[in-house]
C-alpha cells in the first residue's frame, strides 16, 4: 500500500468525474470491442440483479484486458457493492490502491482514493471487527481528509492497544511531520509490552534518529537485527547503522 506522504502529494484538487474518465478511454478502443462493452453497459441499467452482476464483472474483464485499470476496479467495485461481501468489496478497493501505486494524475487519484474509501466503508460495515480493513481506509483519508484518517488510526488503538500495525503507523506519521517526541513515547510504551516487535523497534530506532539521537538509534538498531530472522534483513539493517553512524 503507498504510504500516506507519497499519495498526499498527488491528491490536490478536484477528483475526475467517472464518465470523463470513461470517455477519454472509449476513444482508444477498437469500434468491435466498444459494441461489446455499449451491450453490457445496457444490461447493468436493468433492474434484474444477477445480470447486473454478471455485466459488471464482464466489463470489469473488458476494461482490465484493454489495461484501464481504474475503469475495471470500478466496475468490479460496483459489482462488488450488488454482492456486499465484505470479500469481494475488499478485492476491488485493493485494485484501486494497486493502481494508487503508480497514478501520476492528481484527478485520477482523488477519484480512486474516494472510490476505495467507499468500497472499505462497506467492507467494514459488514466486518466491524476488521481492524486492518480500518488502518487501511485511515491510510486513504489522509490523503483527502488528514485528521479524519488520524482519528480513526486513534480509534483502532482505543479499542485495541495491543493492534501493532496502527501504533507503529500512528508512530510512523508523527515522525513525517517530525514530531519524533510523540512516536518515541508511543513506540517505548507499545514495545515495554510488546518487545519482540521488531518493526516497532525499528521506527523507536528512527524516531530517536530523526530527534538527533543517533547513539540510541544505533542501541536499537542493534536489538532490531536480533529480533529478526532473516539474513538479508540483519545485512540491511548493518548497512543501515554505518550509514548512520
Amino acid at each position: 500500500m503507498p504510504t500516506a506522504t507519497h499519495m498526499h502529494e498527488g491528491q490536490e484538487g478536484k477528483s475526475i468525474a467517472f464518465d470523463d474518465l470513461l470517455a477519454s478511454a472509449k476513444q482508444k478502443v477498437p469500434a468491435d470491442k466498444l459494441m461489446s462493452i455499449a451491450r453490457l453497459e445496457n444490461i447493468v441499467r436493468g433492474d434484474v440483479k444477477n445480470q447486473q452482476i454478471a455485466a459488471y464483472k464482464q466489463l470489469y474483464a473488458s476494461w482490465d484486458s484493454l489495461n484501464q485499470l481504474p475503469i475495471a476496479a470500478y466496475y468490479l467495485g460496483e459489482s462488488a457493492k450488488l454482492e456486499n461481501s465484505e470479500k469481494s468489496l475488499t478485492f476491488a478497493a485493493n485494485l484501486f490502491l494497486e493502481h494508487l501505486e503508480h497514478a501520476e494524475d492528481p484527478a485520477v487519484m482523488n477519484w480512486e482514493t474516494k472510490q476505495a474509501i467507499t468500497l472499505l466503508d462497506k467492507a467494514i460495515t459488514l466486518s466491524p471487527g476488521n481492524d486492518s480493513l480500518k488502518i487501511k481506509q485511515a491510510l486513504l483519508y489522509m490523503n483527502t481528509e488528514p485528521m479524519v484518517g488520524v482519528q480513526k488510526l486513534r480509534d483502532v488503538v482505543a479499542a485495541n492497544p495491543d493492534n501493532a500495525e496502527a501504533q507503529i503507523t500512528l508512530a510512523n506519521l508523527a515522525i513525517q511531520s517530525n514530531q519524533f517526541d510523540k512516536a518515541i513515547d508511543r513506540m517505548e510504551s507499545f514495545t515495554q509490552k510488546h518487545p519482540e516487535e521488531a518493526k516497532a523497534v525499528f521506527v523507536l530506532a528512527e524516531a530517536y534518529r530523526g530527534k538527533g539521537d543517533v547513539k540510541k538509534a544505533v542501541e536499537l538498531l542493534e536489538k532490531c537485527k536480533t529480533l529478526v530472522k532473516d539474513p538479508s534483513l540483519k545485512a540491511e539493517i548493518d548497512s543501515y547503522i554505518r550509514s548512520i553512524k
